[in-house]
Parts: structure tokens; C-alpha cells; sequence
């Protein structure tokens, strides 16, 4: 842990030089519209924020720019709905492999296994898990996100966006699609617009890099709050969220970015990626102009270059 913190200090030193190398990548992608209200993002916003467990920290670039969780917040809903029901329960519904498909799609819900989603991270696994949120309520379902999500943020004042959450409801025709399909293979219950208003409301929450690497950093210690020493997060669960970050947390390229960086990650089209070092450090990012694969193209090429640089990867 030493020579990571001192490492720290390293990355201090070029890291507002290679943020501003790496901002030139967002020429190359494009905002997401296909939720109106993330169309008004800066395209060429670029910021990150590392922080270790014993509470250093380096930042650079646009890192207060507020932004949605969007599908980082899928790694968040699945273990609280590891917590409520446990694992047997959770993954009857929902299965554990990578789709090679686009993460809104339906293909393999009717090719393959029907009606089971691949697994958590795609709409239709993230949708199954939020329906499986103990509450009484869609608004009590969302208040038990919010909440479990502040306390990993550190006890951040955490706000879903309504903007954007009204944006996603009105215009989330192909996440409905998907929903009436699960209700008729009989994996999804409650009620599709009740479901959704949970899944579109913890993808609406908003946060900055900081709150991001805030709570990858419980992950990084492994369910344990670095500041409290309570535990968050069983280590099993957070364990299984690991494993789904490297496999399918960053859509279609989560192969390459595990070969180039080598870290469990999420991503969102808000350009959020939630990333982190096991036992060393949490890292939140943002940019919004994505590449072809749904990712930040400035956040990407930053992360893989300071993991190159640092020595980061797990492999």
C-alpha cells in the first residue's frame, strides 16, 4: 500500500498533461442523444479523480462536472439485490456470461436460453435485478438505492437528475420492449412501469468524479468503508460485481480493455467510467463524447495509458 500511495504522488505530476493529451480523443466520439437531456452534455469534458484507502487523492481536468450514473449504476443495484435475496435467487433470473451483444438488445433473449438475460450489466439483466430491490414501493425501491448509493459515496447528498430521469421515461420504448418481453417468459414481475421507474431513476442519479471514486473505492477494499471500517458490501458480492466489471462492465470492448488496462470497470453513456485498483485506490472519470462501443473515447485512452504506466493491471 506504501508504494502505491507514493505512486500517487507520481501520477500528481503528469496527470493534468496527459488529461489534456487524452481531451484531443473526444473529437472522435459523440455525445449520447438517444436520451435527449444527455445531449446537452460538453463534448469535449474530461475529468478524473483517483483516491486511495488512506485518503489521498489526485485529480485533474473537468473532475466537478455533475453527470448520471446511467449503467455504472447497475454494478450498485445488482449487489443490493445480492444483499436483499442472495445469490441462488438473484441468478435464477438472471445468468452470468458476456453477450457479445449491444447492451440494449433482445437477440439472445429469444436465441438463446429464452427469456433469461446474460447477465446483470445488459438492460435486460439490469432491469430483472431492479425489480428483485425489496421494498414495498417503486418510490421505496428507489429510496434504498439512493440511499445505499450515498453511504458508499461517503455520506454524499446524492440527487437523482429529474430531468433526465423524465427524459429516459418518456422516451425508453425499446427498455419496455425488453420488460413485456421478460413479464412474458415469466422472469420479470411487478409490473413493467413500476419496474422501470426504479431502473430509470438509479440510472438518473447524479454524481461527479469524486463521488464515483468514492464508491470504487468501498470495492476496492473489498465491501469495507476505508473511512469507518464498517462493512458495506459483503467481500463475496463484491467479488462477483469484479468479475462481471472485467467481463461485461465495459460493453463490447471489455475484452480490449482488460487487455490494455487490466481493470475492473463500468461504464455509462452519461461517459462515466467507474474504475479501481483492488486494495489500492478508487477511480471515478468523465467525458461524455463516446466512442463506436458506448465508451468515453478521452476516458478510455486516459485510464489505459495510466494503468500502462503505472503497472496497474490484475493479469
Amino acid at each position: 500500500m506504501t508504494n502505491k500511495q507514493a505512486r500517487l504522488d507520481e501520477v500528481r505530476q503528469f496527470l493534468p498533461e496527459w488529461l489534456e493529451q487524452s481531451r484531443q480523443e473526444a473529437a472522435f466520439g459523440e455525445v449520447a442523444s438517444y436520451i435527449p437531456e444527455l445531449s446537452k452534455a460538453r463534448r469535449d469534458a474530461l475529468g478524473i479523480h483517483l483516491l486511495d484507502l488512506s485518503g489521498n487523492s489526485a485529480s485533474a481536468g473537468d473532475c466537478d462536472t455533475t453527470f448520471t450514473l446511467q449503467s455504472i449504476s447497475k454494478v450498485f443495484t445488482l449487489i443490493l439485490a445480492l444483499m436483499d435475496n442472495g445469490e441462488e435467487a438473484v441468478f435464477g433470473r438472471v445468468g452470468m456470461e458476456p453477450t457479445g451483444d449491444n447492451f440494449n438488445s433482445m437477440l439472445k433473449l429469444e436465441l438463446v436460453r429464452p427469456g433469461i438475460p446474460f447477465n446483470p450489466l445488459i438492460n435486460a439483466g439490469a432491469i430483472t435485478v431492479s425489480s428483485m430491490i425489496k421494498g414495498s414501493s417503486p418510490e421505496e425501491k428507489s429510496a434504498r438505492i439512493l440511499e445505499f448509493f450515498r453511504r458508499l459515496a461517503g455520506g454524499s447528498e446524492l440527487q437523482v437528475n429529474e430531468a433526465v430521469y423524465r427524459s429516459e421515461y418518456e422516451t425508453g420504448n425499446l427498455n419496455r420492449s425488453i420488460s413485456y418481453f421478460l413479464v412474458e417468459n415469466g422472469v420479470l414481475d411487478g409490473g413493467v412501469e413500476n419496474v422501470l421507474s426504479v431502473y430509470f431513476r438509479h440510472c438518473s442519479i447524479e454524481a461527479t468524479c469524486r463521488d464515483l471514486a468514492r464508491m470504487a473505492l468501498v470495492l476496492a477494499g473489498d465491501g469495507t468503508d476505508p473511512v469507518s471500517g464498517e462493512e458495506l458490501i459483503p467481500r463475496r458480492y463484491v467479488q462477483i460485481a469484479k468479475t462481471f466489471m472485467i467481463t461485461c462492465g465495459m460493453y463490447n470492448a471489455s475484452g480490449e480493455f482488460a487487455i490494455k488496462a487490466g481493470l475492473p470497470a463500468k461504464s455509462g453513456v452519461s461517459g462515466g467510467i467507474l474504475t479501481f485498483v483492488p486494495g489500492a485506490l478508487g477511480i471515478g472519470v468523465v467525458g461524455p463524447a463516446l466512442n463506436a462501443k458506448g465508451n468515453s473515447s478521452a476516458g478510455v485512452h486516459l485510464l489505459e495509458r495510466l494503468s500502462q504506466r503505472m503497472d496497474w493491471s490484475l493479469f
